[in-house]
């Protein structure tokens, strides 16, 4: 066992020296013109600002959080609660950062070699950052808490004040995915907040109130817009999914020891049991970086969607087949119980699931929402009749498009299960996230084309660059709808783990949650209407912040010689505007997440809370679905047009006007609420897992 933690411990240090490679060589490439160099500083600073205020709040509730837990808990709760922060926190930042650099590069890029293949490299490699930064740091930190403190079944921890029953491995793993959960909720709420209200308030000033370019770098707003898309769709997207990576190995953990405690497997079935989601994700780790070598050097080709794709497939081959060698050298030789049907081979089949269901769903993704299928090309023909068949129409396509994702999910768990039993649901959960480092490349690189390609027009770089940068975008864009439908599954696989582990921790033998009981009913029905609450504050805040943001837009406007190109606007003063709303409203709906199961737990029971996470997930899968589908169609519909696809109508007609409108109501769907949704659910779950043991020693009302 000591070599295989050594061969993992070795995979996530050569991912961290890939990671540290690819930055330094993004950050050697030329920046381009003196207004692209000046505009990407500006970009830079902004991104900056926002995450060293942000992370002063976050800071102190991750402090507080972990010194409760340290007091009142378990004593070394707290520590390992901070190490999933921080472990969070430097994959964001990290990715951020590189992200910050890569724009620029990208867009520089595209105007000195006029090539797709040259231009998709550099916002791939920047990307890579990322998404690697996600899956080492994450295994770092799981494997430095294995490493120290090990698995312990009889232990009892205490606080330093109070001395409450509690497993201290449990609590150990727990608090530390609590602590990437702490960071991803914040960054997804505060980031999705500022990026969205920036866009939105740039859209109706540039397209609707002026008339001008979408990126048009007299309007102040746009320069927030671009710094929105590393605060959320780069450094939220990378917590976001750091935080199901290590949920889902986390539940595998756990769950393997509930069987070992209630006798399921004997001693060297739960040595391997323990092992194998940790060797699993290091070996989809090393998957993920000959996948992003391989494509990086490769000749890129005028198609980016392909070589994209090329990577995602690699990674998942080289996972299939490290996942197979590792099931038969920890299986093969160990007595196992009757719920292995396939023998050695049970938990490979259903991580197998798991990697099918991922690489299923981003390809129904795709199918709606890229321009190159029929229902964004439908909806974009729409547009021709006017806003109200845009929604219509965009809704339709939401809707319709909830149902094979879902069947595949249903499907992989049903099977995995039956093959497994409650191990398999973990393992098939790991097995979708497993190459999550090539996963946040791609969709790292949506944020990054996306600047590039504002960057080319916000400093006025000839028409064929922004043709080289627009393609990128709009492959962006879908690479962006597939990684939220990934993370979208991610979370309902990591939920439905947790789920499982939490029922397991107070079950006596099978986990089982009574869904005949009152008591688990009325905790489905409020867990659902919670999603549409949680919902409706993101949406508002939104809402709120983009209308006094185009209103401040529009007095910046006013003063004299912006309008006309001859000043420049006050760019700082919308960066602050944008900030201030973004982290004024952060906390409230973060926090939700967090008191929610503590507190309906003490009140109802252990039982209560099992109800409420179920009728929240089930809920919330298909509706962010919905949100994140029915946001990219209508992202893409308007590209449609903007690209002058829709024969006789482009920029500036009203068939694009009508497609702005969708896009507008599309962009609150998909990047705030859809991807705040997995978040809300993962974190309901996290902490019920972690307070399992105090909410069944201490209800109120029984």
């Amino acid at each position: 066992m000591g070599t295989l933690w050594a061969i993992v411990l070795g995979v996530i240090i050569l991912a961290l020296v890939y990671v540290f490679f690819n930055y330094r060589k993004i950050k050697f490439l030329k920046e381009g013109t003196d207004e692209m160099v000046e505009m990407a500083g500006i970009i830079r600073s902004g991104a900056n600002t926002f995450m060293k205020t942000e992370y002063k709040t976050i800071f102190i509730v991750v402090l507080v959080v972990a010194l409760i837990f340290s007091l009142f808990v378990e004593k070394t709760s707290g520590i390992t609660l901070i190490l999933g922060a921080i472990a969070s926190s430097a994959a964001c930042v990290t990715g951020m950062k590189s992200a910050t650099y890569a724009n620029v590069r990208t867009s520089n890029k595209a105007r000195e070699s006029l090539s797709i293949g040259e231009t998709v490299k550099v916002a791939l490699c920047g990307g890579s950052v990322a998404g690697l930064s996600v899956q080492a740091f994450g295994l770092l930190g799981l494997v430095a808490i294995l490493f120290i403190w090990g698995i312990e079944h009889d232990a009892t921890g205490s606080g330093f004040l109070l001395s409450l029953k509690c497993n201290p491995s449990t609590m150990r793993i727990t608090t530390y995915s609590l602590g990437c959960s702490l960071v991803a909720m914040f960054n997804r709420v505060a980031g999705g907040n500022y990026t969205k209200a920036a866009d939105i308030s740039s859209d109706i000033l540039a397209k609707i109130r002026h008339d001008l370019p979408e990126d048009d770098s007299r309007v102040p707003n746009v320069i927030a817009d671009f710094i929105g898309d590393n605060v959320n769709d780069i450094a939220g997207n990378c917590s976001d999914l750091l935080e199901s990576f290590v949920a889902t190995t986390a539940a595998g953990i756990l769950i393997a020891s509930t069987l070992f405690k209630s006798g399921s497997l004997s001693s060297s079935a739960f040595d391997s049991a323990m092992m194998y989601p940790v060797i699993l994700a290091g070996g989809g780790l090393l998957g993920c970086l000959l996948a992003l070598f391989i494509v990086q050097k490769k000749k890129m080709g005028d198609n980016p969607s392909k070589e994209l794709n090329s990577a995602t497939y690699i990674s998942a081959f080289f996972t299939l087949v490290l996942g197979l060698l590792t099931s038969f050298m920890l299986f093969s030789k160990v007595e196992l119980p009757s719920t292995f049907v396939l023998g050695w081979a049970s938990p490979w089949v259903s991580a197998v699931l798991g990697i099918i269901s991922g690489v299923a769903i981003g390809m129904i993704t795709e199918y709606y929402t890229s321009t190159d299928y029929k229902p964004t090309q439908i909806l974009a023909g729409m547009a021709t009749e006017g806003e109200a068949f845009v929604i219509t129409k965009g809704d339709a396509i939401g809707s319709r498009s909830c149902l094979l994702p879902v069947l595949f999910i249903a499907i992989s768990l049903f099977i995995s299960g039956k093959l497994c039993g409650t191990y398999g649901i973990a393992l098939a959960s790991l097995g979708m996230l497993s190459f999550v480092g090539t996963t946040v490349s791609i969709d790292a690189f949506g944020p990054i084309a996306d600047n590039a390609g504002g960057l080319a027009e916000s400093c006025h770089l000839p028409h064929e660059v922004r043709i080289i940068t627009d393609k990128l975008d709009a492959v962006g864009n879908t690479t962006a709808a597939i990684g939220k439908g990934f993370a979208i599954g991610s979370a309902a696989f990591a939920t439905v783990s947790l789920i499982v582990a939490y029922v397991g921790s107070y079950s006596t033998g099978e986990p089982i949650l009574n869904f005949a009981s009152f008591v688990v009913v009325a905790g489905g029905i409020l867990g659902g209407a919670l999603v549409e609450y949680f919902s409706a504050i993101l949406t508002d805040n939104t809402i709120d912040s983009a209308k006094k943001m185009a209103d401040d837009g529009d007095k910046l406007l006013s003063i004299p010689g912006v309008l006309e190109g001859k000043v420049k606007p006050d760019y700082n003063t919308m960066i602050k505007t944008a900030t201030e709303e973004a982290l004024r409203k952060m906390l409230f709906p973060s926090i939700l997440a967090l008191v929610i199961p503590v507190i309906g737990g003490l009140l109802f029971g252990v039982e209560f809370i099992g109800g409420l996470l179920v009728g929240a997930t089930i809920v919330a899968i298909p509706r962010a679905i919905f949100m994140g589908n029915s946001g990219g169609a209508f992202d893409n519909a308007k590209k449609f047009i903007e690209e002058e696809r829709l024969e006789g109508h482009s920029k500036g007609s009203a068939a694009h006007k009508a497609a702005v409108v969708g896009d507008t109501v599309g962009d609150t769907r998909k990047d705030v609420v859809g991807v705040a949704l997995d978040i809300f659910i993962k974190s309901m779950s996290t902490v019920a897992n972690t307070l399992g043991g105090v909410i069944r020693n201490f209800t109120l009302i029984k």
